[in-house]
């Protein structure tokens, strides 16, 4: 179990359920808290926790923290220098990196040379940049714990297998978002207030809206890829409406292991932090003579064409998938603000991803450089 923990985006949805846990165990610590804009809940985490760092987005933010938590020791930063002490802190021995998108990149490269577990809830990080990332960790000796609820699925259904070549298949499953089985047309003037009903989970906007573009599954993919070496052929995706099995790992010998319980991020959160141990958690145990039926269903890729775009993107390798992702969270950003439409996501992202050169065996420069130019490449074509 880890002693003392820097949680990266504590005042979002994972980072919130994470200080829950921790604030029910014994003998874990706070040691750094860092947040966006969120500076009025920044400042009562930090009274509750008491954390050595706490570092804000921008330096108004920061300023602004600074005088809310002026009777606290806690030293304010800002920025992504701020983001990459937090994640590098000496006193802390696991970082949570609960921030959306890019920007987590750096600071989960950092952790892993600081030589701190990882209990990875940004899927953008090994998106990007999965085989540096996973190589630093091998490097540095760094455990990866996943706290997505699939991947923790997954990497629990492994914790008795010996060796890779036992697995045949990674079975994500998928709820398949507010939208599912929807038509084209129905899809095509859908809301922003349609698509961030998620049926099961209550998360931030950018995810949800992932979900209903079933982009969040195709980023999954690639993720499992990354995480447990394994060539796309062999990571599948279903549709499970329930949302009770988190993901499924088939066998060679034909046997097929799944995680189930409650749709409840504290439980993947709370084994990150205890790996390999477990321990009693808030969440209450999955009875299943109430949850009724379990469903299992092939994702609509035709309606649904952000999921293939991303696995064609995994076939692709080098700066594909950081160019879709790049080009993702700027074309998501636009649906939030209400300026584009819902298919609008796919058409912006794959126009990007075909503009964007792909480089081949990519430095973290090219891996950058590829999310620039698709961002970039999302905000011309939508002017």
């Amino acid at each position: 179990m880890v002693k003392c923990v820097s949680i990266l985006g504590s005042t979002g949805s994972i980072g919130r359920q994470s200080l829950d846990i921790i604030s029910r165990m014994d003998g874990i610590r706070v040691a750094a808290l860092t947040a966006g804009t969120s500076v009025e809940l920044m400042a009562e985490q930090c009274h509750a926790f008491q954390p050595e760092l706490a570092v804000m987005a921008t330096e108004d933010g920061a300023n602004r923290l600074r005088d809310a938590i002026s009777d606290l020791p806690t030293r304010v930063s800002w920025g992504e220098e701020g983001l990459i002490e937090a994640a590098s802190i000496e006193s802390a021995d696991c970082v949570i990196t609960a921030v959306v998108g890019m920007v987590g990149l750096k600071p989960t490269l950092a952790a892993i040379r600081a030589g701190k577990r990882i209990g990875l809830a940004n899927k953008e990080t090994l998106v990007c940049a999965g085989e540096l990332v996973m190589a630093e960790a091998e490097k540095h000796g760094v455990e990866i714990i996943p706290v997505d609820s699939e991947h923790s699925a997954i990497f629990q259904c492994l914790m008795g297998s010996h060796s890779p070549k036992e697995i045949k298949r990674l079975i994500l499953t998928c709820s398949g978002g507010p939208f599912f089985g929807m038509t084209r047309q129905q899809l095509s003037s859908v809301t922003k207030a349609d698509a961030l009903k998620h049926p099961n989970w209550k998360m931030g906007a950018k995810i949800t809206i992932d979900c209903a573009t079933l982009m969040n599954k195709g980023l999954e993919v690639i993720e499992a890829m990354r995480l447990y070496h394994m060539p796309l052929e062999q990571v599948d995706v279903v549709i499970h409406r329930q949302s009770i099995v988190h993901s499924l790992v088939e066998f060679v010998d034909g046997a097929v292991m799944a995680q189930l319980g409650a749709p409840d991020m504290r439980l993947p959160i709370q084994l990150a932090l205890t790996y390999p141990a477990r321990t009693q958690c808030p969440v209450d145990a999955l009875d299943l003579t109430k949850c009724g039926s379990l469903t299992f269903t092939e994702p609509d890729m035709e309606n649904f064409p952000c999921l293939a775009l991303a696995r064609r993107c995994a076939q692709m390798g080098g700066t594909a998938c950081a160019a879709m992702n790049g080009a993702n969270e700027e074309a998501v950003a636009l649906f939030l603000a209400d300026k584009i439409g819902f298919y609008d996501i796919y058409k912006l992202v794959s126009r990007a991803v075909e503009e964007v050169p792909n480089v081949m065996e990519p430095t973290l420069d090219d891996i950058l450089e590829a999310d620039r130019l698709a961002r970039q490449s999302v905000r011309r074509n939508f002017e």
